[in-house]
């Protein structure tokens, strides 16, 4: 991949992304790969050498590598494990993960807590589906690996560390709605045994049958709605000189019909679109047909 740094920052930034050593370890795919698309992988795959990244585009995760490696550096008690890559075989292929903290509790199960740098709006829009995913094929691994410290061991919790990187201290004290500290824990859902095992399978057979359908016919495949966190239209109810909605629907019929209420309402249609395309947060939308018929 082409480093490029289009805005002169200081060389120490453009020296940290260079000196990025991140690796999945022995395996097949990790964890972040495999809740994500097939047809992304893939492309990253093929145009690895061919693939830019400005400098820029990694200021923030120059703040998680800071707290990650500051965490790890801390002394903890015996019962919390820091910074373990774990893996796990299923349908023939090795899958892998790195878990920020495990902590055994009284009770001896495990409950796993990943660090996030992250933005308040990622906590006050409810939690986010992808780390609900992550976590709980983390919890998998636990449950399933031969070569972590609590292999075999029960996990009983799955949650966030959420560093709030732009939390404003006095909109906390005016908004009790607003996360009241920059660091906020978030409790995501535990799945069942059963449903983690369902999900991870589907997953694995999906990249598979992409990674074939590549290594046989040089097919790039698509993205799905989902991958592309695609929108659907809404139609908002809006006040004549007001630019905030009353209220958005999913249904033209329900905003017409709200509409109808009040003689100063009227409806105003807003096109869907796929975020991660339009919003420039995919690094192969170059190489993607589909992003340029878009």
């Amino acid at each position: 991949m082409k480093i490029t740094n289009r805005f002169n920052l200081p060389e120490v930034f453009e020296n940290f992304v260079r000196a990025d050593k991140y690796s999945r370890g022995k395996s097949d795919i990790s964890i972040t790969q495999l809740i994500d698309s097939p047809s992304i992988r893939v492309k990253r795959q093929k145009f690895a050498d061919k693939m830019e990244m400005d400098v820029v585009d990694r200021v923030w995760s120059l703040f998680g590598t800071a707290v990650h490696h500051v965490l790890e550096t801390t002394e903890s008690d015996g019962n919390v494990k820091m910074e373990e890559r774990l893996y796990a075989n299923l349908q023939g292929w090795n899958i892998s993960g790195a878990l920020d903290h495990q902590e055994v509790l009284k009770d001896g199960t495990v409950q796993i807590t990943d660090y996030k740098v992250t933005s308040v709006w990622s906590v006050l829009l409810g939690i986010k589906v992808e780390w609900e995913r992550q976590q709980n094929c983390y919890a998998w691994l636990v449950e399933n690996s031969d070569t972590g410290i609590n292999r075999h061991k029960q996990v009983s919790n799955i949650r966030i560390c959420a560093i709030l990187r732009d939390w404003q201290r006095k909109r906390a004290e005016f908004d009790k709605e607003y996360p009241q500290s920059p660091v906020v824990t978030v409790d995501l859902p535990l799945w069942s045994w059963n449903d983690r095992l369902d999900y991870i399978s589907d997953r694995i057979s999906v990249h598979q049958d992409a990674q074939m359908a590549y290594d046989f016919d040089g097919e790039l495949g698509t993205c799905s709605d989902a991958d592309r966190w695609s929108k659907p239209d809404t139609w908002a109810v809006k006040k004549k000189g007001l630019k905030r909605a009353v209220k958005v629907f999913d249904s033209e019929e329900e905003a017409n019909s709200h509409a109808e209420q009040q003689d100063a309402w009227f409806v105003e249609h807003r096109e869907g679109e796929a975020t991660r395309c339009v919003g420039n947060y995919c690094s192969v939308a170059d190489f993607c047909p589909q992003f340029h018929q878009s």
